[in-house]
């Protein structure tokens, strides 16, 4: 019964922590990434405002937003760093992509023509503080006798943000949509962020708007985006899942042993029973019952267990730090204070009744053997 409840237990509180690890990562890149950009096939948007009328009108989207997202490098006091240049609006990017809330110096607002926001990561590799002046260069300049020129101008930094991502934050860059213009020699965007209430829906949203909008454009949404990162964590849990069901099916074979030793310890009884008039499917229903019973008592000790420990994990984790005098999850590593947890119900009641199952699977050889006994056997060799 408690092998059977400490498997419940571990793998109802691994699945959490996964789910949360998951939740976490969704949250950090949904509040850097929009649910949904949509872009033109073209080189740039050529009409993006009456682009953005039409996606406004979808009851589904909050907000959207026009931005230039490319390549470049950043020259500063401590060398030449190839970076991501991201040109926002500043009055429509607070709508989709949380920039406010990831600001760890500065202010967002202070976002002009002249000023960048920079990663924490890349300012502390790179030194540069708040108030330094910095030299943004693009890949594209003016062709010369000499060959081309890239395009450069000075922004001074204006404010430093964590997203939580070490990607983000060592590469990427953030300045004004006018300014991104300017720096890349575009007249146009380069797409539309968008960001709706359901981001499950992102799919059937994007097919929407991709209607209202007409034909040259396309859509990714964040699933696209990050496909693969997805799909990696997906399998992960499916695998951690197997893995951890073989500590169950483990104490499931003791509920086979204990049952057969029972069966060879009670075959006279089974035999005074039968002669007295019970049928073999009553016989198979006692011990089928006392299987379930571990089985059950089991499971539901361990999702007891399970939910109390996954709710309280981290309490858990500050003792065994403070016991054993280690760090489990290293901030400056995992980028975390703590191990996140999620508990869905339906998959707390999936490993609930896969331990159910495997527990009725259990009972039915020594059920059987037990109900295929025959009594006159049984008591002539006891006479």
């Amino acid at each position: 019964m408690f092998g059977i409840a400490i498997g419940v237990m571990a793998l109802i509180v691994v699945i959490s922590v996964m789910n949360g690890f998951e939740e976490d990562i969704k949250a950090k890149l949904l509040g850097t990434q929009s649910h949904i950009v949509i872009a033109s096939f073209a080189d740039g948007l050529a009409h993006p405002e009456q682009a953005m009328v039409e996606i406004a009108k979808d009851p589904d989207v909050i907000g959207a937003t026009p931005f230039i997202l490319s390549e470049g490098l950043l020259s500063g006091a401590a060398g030449v760093r190839g970076v991501v240049i991201r040109g926002v609006d500043p009055k429509t990017a607070i709508k989709v992509i949380r920039l406010k809330e990831i600001m760890t110096q500065g202010q967002y607002e202070n976002l002009s023509d002249a000023g960048i926001l920079v990663g924490s990561e890349l300012s502390r590799k790179t030194g540069i503080a708040v108030s330094d002046t910095v030299t943004l260069i693009s890949p594209t300049g003016t062709i010369t006798p000499l060959g081309m020129i890239p395009k450069s101008m000075t922004f001074v930094v204006k404010g430093l943000f964590s997203t939580g991502m070490y990607e983000y934050d060592s590469t990427m860059v953030y300045i004004s949509l006018p300014a991104a213009k300017r720096l890349f020699m575009k007249e146009s965007p380069t797409g539309i962020e968008v960001k709706i209430r359901d981001i499950y829906a992102a799919d059937a949203v994007s097919k929407r708007l991709l209607e209202k909008i007409g034909p040259g454009f396309w859509a990714h949404t964040w699933k696209d985006m990050n496909k693969s990162l997805f799909s990696a964590l997906k399998m992960e849990k499916i695998v951690m899942y197997i893995i951890l069901l073989f500590i169950i099916l483990v104490a499931v074979f003791s509920i086979v042993s204990t049952l057969i030793m029972l069966v060879m310890e009670k075959h006279k009884d089974i035999a005074i029973l039968k002669s007295m008039g019970a049928t073999s499917s009553q016989i198979l229903g006692i011990f089928v019952t006392l299987g379930m019973v571990i089985g059950l008592s089991g499971t539901v000790i361990g999702v007891v267990l399970g939910l109390a420990l996954a709710n309280n994990l981290n309490p858990v984790v500050h003792a065994v730090e403070w016991l054993f005098q280690v760090q489990v999850m290293p901030q400056d590593v995992y980028y975390i204070t703590g191990l996140p947890t999620k508990i869905y119900p339906l998959e707390v009641s999936f490993i609930a009744v896969s331990a159910l199952i495997l527990s009725f699977l259990a009972t039915i050889y020594p059920a059987r053997q037990a109900a295929r006994q025959d009594p006159v056997e049984v008591l002539r060799y006891e006479g």
